[in-house]
């Protein structure tokens, strides 16, 4: 068999076509492999990006609630806390509150614990509050062997007006 320079060729041609067929066969397996493995990592890294960003809006929800039980002390018309007079003493209000604002992590937030107290006893001015969180994270892609955390987000602030 000769080649186009009209030079005869080592192998023949049946067997330079055999080799192009095996090498073409282990391309496929190596673009399978790698995309399995972008597509992998990729996931990954949104699943990270998606923890970031639900424990980063918790720990915004703790402190409205924060802020919420601050202004809402005994000097307000619609008092939170244990203080006489409060027609929200177990803190149900603040609990609204930290809900509503956590709804923005796109993640079903029913499995979350909202618990107000108030360390001092009392919910009047230079009164401590404290908002904790409990959420049992949810990922989007559920990997084997994997448990997702329960993330545990805690704000504390002082009534001070």
């Amino acid at each position: 068999m000769t080649t186009a320079s009209g030079r005869l060729h080592p192998f023949g041609a049946s067997r330079a076509t055999r080799f192009a067929g095996e090498e073409s066969g282990s391309m496929l397996i190596e673009f399978a492999l790698s995309v399995w493995t972008l597509l992998l990592v990729t996931f990954l890294i949104f699943e990270f990006c998606m923890t970031i960003y639900t424990y980063s809006v918790l720990c915004n929800a703790a402190r409205e609630g924060v802020r919420y039980a601050i202004a809402h002390g005994t000097d307000s018309s619609t008092c939170s806390g244990p203080s006489t007079g409060c027609s929200d003493s177990t803190g149900a209000n603040v609990t609204s509150v930290v809900m509503g604002y956590a709804k923005v992590c796109f993640h079903d937030i029913t499995g979350m614990t909202v618990t107000p107290s108030w360390p001092d006893g009392t919910s009047t001015p230079s009164s401590r509050v404290i908002v904790k969180i409990n959420y049992p994270y949810v990922p989007y892609l559920s990997l084997p062997g994997f448990n997702a955390p329960t993330m545990q987000v805690t704000s504390e602030g002082r009534i001070v007006f």
